[in-house]
C-alpha cells in the first residue's frame, strides 16, 4: 500500500473508533441522565402516557387521573387529578403537564409513574402478559378528619397554617396552609391551565396561596417560644422545679441597656415561678431567663429542638432560626420569640411533640410506605428519634406547666372535656416597630387518661381582617388547635 492510501486508511480507522466511542459514550455513560433530561419529550410523554399511581390518607386515594383530549397538537394522555386539592396541596404539591411537579408528586414521581427500579420485574412481567403499565402509591401518614379540622379551621382567618404530629412517632397528622390552590387547574396544558397558573402567582395575588406556610414560612414565635427557654432554664439547672419562685424584677432592664422589657398588661409578674410566669406569660422571667443563661445555652437548646437546620418530611422544610452572637439584650428578646427568632410551623409543632413525648424529639415525616401496583410494600419509614431536648423529669415538669396554662391562663380555649391538654400561647408582633397586626400562635398537646399523648399541635394565624385587640392566639388559634386535636381523638375510639 503506497503512503497516501495509508495514511486514507488510518484517518478513516481513527474516525470509526471516535465514532464507536462517541456511540458508546451516548449509550451507556450518558443514557440515564439523557433519558431524564428535562428537555427531552419523550420523557414527558412516557410520564404522562398512563395513569399515576396515587397519593392515599387514610386507604383512600386524594389523586386520580383522566384522560385528556390527544386530537390536537397535545400528545400526553393522562393528566392528574385532585380529590379535595386546595385542603392537600401542602402534602401532594402538583404535577402538571406543562409546569412540572413539586413535593410528593415530585419527590416520589418515580414510583407514581411506575419507572422506579424496584418495579422493573413487575413491569417486565406486565409487559410480558400485555398489561398496561401501572403506578405504584405513595401511603401517607396524614389524618384526614384532623387535615379537614386544620384546614377549615384557618378558613375566614386570612392567612395561616396548622401542623399536627404524633408525638410517639413523628408521623405528620395534619399539614395545612391557608389560603391554597387547586392543583388540579393547572395540571393540562390548555389556555385555561395557563390562565389559572398565572393567576396564582405571587405577582398576580400578593396572599401568595401557593406557598406551603405549614413548611417554608417562618414566623417571629413569639411567647410559644417560652417553652424552649423554660425547657433551657431546667436542663441548666438554673430552676429545679415548676413551682421555684424565680429571681426576677419587675420592671426588669435589660442587661447593657437602660430598656426595660415591658410585660403585657398588668400582670403578677415580679419573682413569679416558672408556672406562674408560663401562665400569664411573663416577659420579664423568660427574658431574664435567657439573659442568664447566655447565648451558647439557649443556643444549644434551640439546636436540640431542631433550631437552624432544615427538615426533610421527606418535603423540604425552611430552617428555624435562633442567632448565635448577639448582645445579652439580643438574647433576652430572642428568648421570648422576638428579634430575629422565627419559626416555621413545623419547628413549633416539633417542640411541644417533644414535650409531650417525655423529652424525646422523633423526626417528623409524612409517608408511611411506599407501594407497588400491586399494593406490595417496597418501602416503609421507619420512626426516628432526632434528639433529647429534655430529660423525662423535667419533660413533665414543663408538661405539667402547660397544662396550668390551658386549665387556669390563657389557653383554655383549647380545654377538651375527659382529656388534658396542655398548651402555649403566643401573639407575635412584627413589622417596623410592630407596625403590622401580630400574628397568633398556639402550640398544644393532647393526653389521655392512659398516658399517652396522640397529638401535638402548632397553629399560626395571620389575620388581617381582625381587630389589633382582638388577635391572640388564646382567642383565634387555640380553637383551630382543639378541634385538630379533637379529630385525631375521635379517630382513635
Amino acid at each position: 500500500m503506497n503512503k497516501p492510501l495509508r495514511r486514507i486508511a488510518i484517518f478513516c480507522g481513527l474516525l470509526v473508533l471516535t465514532l464507536l466511542i462517541r456511540d458508546n459514550w451516548l449509550q451507556y455513560v450518558k443514557a440515564d441522565s439523557l433519558k431524564n433530561d428535562e428537555l427531552n419529550r419523550r420523557v414527558t410523554i412516557a410520564r404522562y402516557s398512563v395513569p399515576r399511581g396515587d397519593i392515599i390518607v387514610g386507604g383512600s386515594p386524594i389523586t386520580g387521573s383522566a384522560e385528556t383530549d390527544t386530537s390536537g397538537l397535545n400528545d400526553l394522555k393522562y393528566k392528574r387529578t385532585y380529590k379535595d386539592g386546595p385542603m392537600w396541596a401542602p402534602v401532594t404539591g402538583y404535577a402538571s403537564q406543562s409546569y412540572g411537579a413539586t413535593q410528593l408528586e415530585s419527590i416520589d414521581d418515580q414510583i407514581l409513574t411506575g419507572n422506579d427500579d424496584r418495579l422493573f420485574f413487575r413491569n417486565t412481567l406486565d409487559m410480558i402478559t400485555g398489561k398496561p403499565k401501572q403506578g405504584g402509591n405513595v401511603v401517607t401518614t396524614l389524618n384526614a378528619a384532623a387535615q379537614k379540622a386544620a384546614f377549615d379551621g384557618l378558613k375566614g382567618h386570612g392567612k395561616g397554617a396548622v401542623v399536627a404530629l404524633e408525638p410517639s412517632t413523628g408521623k405528620i397528622l395534619a399539614l395545612a396552609s391557608y389560603p391554597s390552590y387547586d392543583p388540579s387547574s393547572f395540571a393540562g396544558t390548555s389556555s385555561a391551565d395557563a390562565k389559572a397558573w398565572k393567576k396564582l402567582q405571587k405577582d398576580n395575588d400578593p396572599s401568595d396561596p401557593m406557598l406551603n406556610r405549614a413548611l417554608r414560612e417562618t414566623y417571629p414565635p413569639g411567647s410559644t417560644f417560652k417553652v424552649v427557654t423554660a425547657a433551657a432554664a431546667l436542663e441548666n439547672g438554673l430552676y429545679t422545679s415548676a413551682d421555684e419562685h424565680t429571681d426576677s424584677p419587675d420592671p426588669w432592664i435589660m442587661p447593657g441597656t437602660t430598656t426595660p422589657l415591658p410585660n403585657e398588661g398588668n400582670i403578677p409578674c415580679k419573682n413569679a415561678t416558672m408556672r406562674e410566669a408560663l401562665r400569664w406569660s411573663c416577659n420579664t422571667v423568660f427574658g431574664k431567663i435567657g439573659a442568664t443563661l447566655g447565648q451558647k445555652k439557649m443556643l444549644d437548646e434551640a439546636e436540640k429542638f431542631g433550631f437552624n437546620e432544615e427538615q426533610f418530611t421527606p418535603v423540604r422544610a425552611n430552617a428555624s432560626n435562633f442567632s448565635d452572637h448577639m448582645e445579652p439584650s439580643q438574647v433576652a428578646q430572642s428568648s421570648i420569640g422576638q428579634f430575629n427568632t422565627a419559626a416555621t410551623p413545623l419547628q413549633m409543632a416539633m417542640v411541644v411533640s417533644a414535650v409531650a413525648n417525655d423529652g424525646k424529639l422523633m423526626k417528623p415525616y409524612m409517608v408511611d410506605k411506599l407501594q407497588s401496583p400491586n399494593l406490595d410494600t417496597l418501602e416503609q419509614t421507619q420512626p426516628e428519634e432526632l434528639s433529647r431536648p429534655l430529660s423525662s423529669k423535667n419533660a413533665q415538669i414543663l408538661q405539667s406547666m402547660m397544662e396550668t396554662v390551658v386549665k387556669d391562663g390563657t389557653g383554655k380555649n383549647a380545654q377538651i372535656s375527659g382529656v388534658t391538654v396542655g398548651g402555649k400561647t403566643g401573639t407575635a408582633q412584627h413589622g417596623l416597630n410592630n407596625s403590622e397586626k401580630p400574628y397568633a400562635w398556639f402550640i398544644s398537646y393532647a393526653k389521655m387518661p392512659d398516658g399517652s399523648s396522640p397529638v401535638a399541635v402548632a397553629v399560626v394565624v395571620e389575620d388581617d381582617a381582625a381587630s389589633r385587640q382582638d388577635i391572640s392566639g388564646g382567642g383565634l388559634a387555640a380553637p383551630i388547635a382543639k378541634n385538630v386535636m379533637q379529630a385525631v381523638i375521635n379517630s382513635k375510639k
